[in-house]
């Protein structure tokens, strides 16, 4: 369940690194966003732990269950859409549609919101929300996973890492917030077996015992999924940059966050006790992708390497909305040049202004 979202999200990373239209455009990490990033979630989990603590705990997982049930559904459409194109048959009618909310008016009207969507997204939707309902009565660990992948696959897609050196800074401070909240305090462990929301993925250790209603689990946060996942996704864009046709530090580094994970279930079975993961895997996913490359010599160009500078430039939008009155042959020629800028107009008919 850890290694589909990566592998999958770090594909889909590529195509929307590479997508013209910016409303689907990813998120880039900098490397002032990672030295921040393990302050903030320490604030975060420091603040869940409290509100447990001090507040009822049944009152909380409601709020949040209704929190994360509408951004489940979200995740988890955006997740299924690709593969339940491939079942709609050729004459479905794919009727399109958007979603567009804007801000002031006239020249100074701009876009907020431009969602553009069709109807194969309005049936991922249903689907979804299917599984949200089943989630928010059950609170089903399947219903709980499915929403986990979706968060996670979504994650390793949308979030990118600008570059390397911004991905060791990120991956090395949430190294060491793992290990202090999981070894340091209870907090961590406290917040993950008290927090009711797919925040986690789930595997029923008496699966065999009680099937389907199995209640002792192992569980893995999400952020072991996804903080490693976007620096793998990372390591394949620049794969794609070599222009070699081959993809070294991808694999290299899919194999060594296979190899951390094993080693943390080994040693959280050997000591009985519950073990940070990033401890393991920080080493081998940053460690394993450096080694090969100081002995291929492409060190420099790894760590020089600008995942920004592989984005395509986006298609030209028009992101102010001028008053224009008159005939739609002047409407358009007044649109052309908001994109294309000045040239040489034809002559208009007085009478159409």
């Amino acid at each position: 369940m850890a290694l589909l979202p990566i592998f999958f999200g770090a594909l889909r990373s590529v195509r929307c690194a590479r997508g013209k239209n910016a409303s689907d455009m990813p998120e880039t990490i900098t490397s002032r966003d990672a030295a921040r990033f393990p302050i903030i979630a320490s604030c975060t989990l420091l603040g869940l732990y409290l509100f447990f603590k001090i507040f009822s705990q049944e009152y909380i997982n409601l709020l949040l269950s209704m929190y994360f049930f509408v951004l489940g559904i979200l995740a988890l459409s955006h997740t299924i859409s690709p593969f339940m194109n491939k079942f709609f048959p050729a004459n479905f009618p794919n009727r399109q549609y958007q979603l567009l909310f804007t801000q002031g008016s006239g020249e100074n009207k701009e876009e907020i919101i431009n969602y553009e969507f069709d109807a194969k997204d309005l049936v991922c939707l249903g689907l979804s929300s299917i599984v949200g309902v089943w989630y928010l009565l059950r609170k089903h660990w399947i219903a709980n996973n499915l929403f986990g992948l979706a968060f996670s696959l979504n994650g390793v897609e949308l979030l990118h890492l600008n570059n390397v050196s911004t991905g060791c800074i990120l991956l090395g401070g949430l190294f060491i917030y793992d290990v202090f909240w999981v070894f340091g305090t209870n907090v961590m462990v406290t917040v993950a077996k008290s927090f009711e929301a797919p925040i986690k993925l789930v595997f029923p250790q008496d699966l065999l015992e009680k099937g389907l209603e199995a209640d002792n689990f192992a569980m893995l946060g999400l952020g072991d999924i996804v903080i490693p996942g976007i620096f793998i996704a990372l390591l394949l864009r620049f794969d794609i940059s070599l222009k070699k046709n081959t993809h070294t530090y991808f694999y290299t580094s899919f194999a060594a966050y296979i190899f951390g994970l094993g080693l943390t279930i080994f040693i959280m079975h050997i000591f009985k006790h519950a073990q940070p993961a990033l401890l393991y895997l920080v080493p081998a996913c940053i460690g394993f992708p450096v080694l090969v490359a100081l002995a291929k010599g492409e060190v420099t160009e790894m760590f020089s390497y600008e995942s920004s500078a592989e984005i395509l430039p986006h298609t030209p939008r028009l992101t102010h909305f001028p008053t224009v009155s008159g005939s739609p042959a002047s409407l358009a020629d007044s649109m052309q040049q908001k994109l294309a800028g000045p040239r040489r107009r034809r002559p208009q008919n007085p009478s159409a202004m």
